[in-house]
């Protein structure tokens, strides 16, 4: 991976100052990058930490992206837990109390844990971003809210602790993008039952997978990106794919980016009502 470096270390190597002028730019004071490097998430968080004299810990989004999430992208800022309050531009430094098992290695940089990095999100984001970062970040490591309920108990006093324990709860692996996240969270605060995610469906010879759903009525729900209408390899993927999943008798609803919220969950009543399921007491028919 790109590094980032500290100027005074790149001359002593013997690089003379129209070298480092010449080869690399300044992203912090005295911290450097090669101008040919490309953008990710761990040149920023190299380039902070070094800012911080080696002293910080990366926490937040950005360990998120060293623990291997997706749909985290440069130029988010750098969070780092230390004890300067000092600032930069992409650069949020948090002067709070962290335990030495809190903190692992990822390559040179100190990164807290996936359990610590978890609570941090939930604790720090509002619910609905808190839980598309943490969902990407089970999906990385398989880290679930009980494996963090030990850090959520030891800082129970903490601001947002409330919050996280929400966001916490509703952190799901199975999610495989964020619109798969924000379709999952519509529908729980619709009333709905919490559907389950990545639903096998079979006929012995194929399979095929259902975003989220509820087994029982057979009812699935998938996000259809634009790469499902822009590939065209995988649309005729989805041709044989929708086909098993009718087959075996469950009833897919597609859902992209253009439907509305309430376009979205009248199909889902819709579909339940063909079912006879009647999860939401308001939609329960009358005798």
């Amino acid at each position: 991976m790109e590094k980032a470096f500290v100027g005074a270390e790149l001359l002593e190597s013997g690089l003379t100052p129209g070298q480092l002028r010449w080869r690399y730019k300044t992203v912090h004071p005295r911290i450097y990058v090669p101008r040919s490097a490309s953008a990710s998430v761990h040149l920023d968080a190299h380039a902070a930490w070094l800012w911080t004299e080696r002293r910080g810990i990366v926490t937040g989004r950005a360990a998120a992206a060293l623990h291997g999430a997706q749909w985290v992208h440069p130029g988010m800022p750098i969070e780092l837990i230390a004890s300067h309050g000092r600032q930069r531009p992409g650069v949020l430094v948090r002067d709070e109390r962290i335990d030495w098992d809190e903190v692992c290695m990822v390559g040179e940089l100190p990164v807290t844990t996936p359990a610590r990095t978890a609570l941090n999100l939930a604790r720090q984001l509002r619910r609905d971003n808190a839980v598309r970062y943490l969902d990407a970040l089970a999906a990385a490591t398989g880290i679930t809210a009980a494996d963090v309920a030990p850090l959520a108990e030891r800082y129970r006093g903490w601001r947002g602790m409330k919050r996280a324990r929400v966001a916490l709860d509703l952190m799901d692996g199975g999610a495989q993008s964020p619109k798969e996240t924000w379709l999952r969270l519509l529908v729980i605060d619709a009333g709905y039952p919490r559907p389950r995610t990545q639903i096998r469906v079979s006929d012995g010879v194929a399979e095929a997978f259902v975003d989220l759903g509820w087994d029982e009525p057979m009812i699935g729900l998938d996000y259809d990106g634009e790469q499902h209408q822009t590939d065209r390899q995988r649309f005729v993927h989805d041709i044989g794919r929708n086909e098993l999943i009718e087959r075996r008798g469950w009833l897919d609803i597609h859902v992209v980016k253009e439907h509305t919220r309430a376009f979205i969950l009248q199909r889902i009543q819709e579909t339940c009502k063909r079912r006879g399921w009647y999860p939401l007491a308001s939609s329960t028919p009358q005798l």
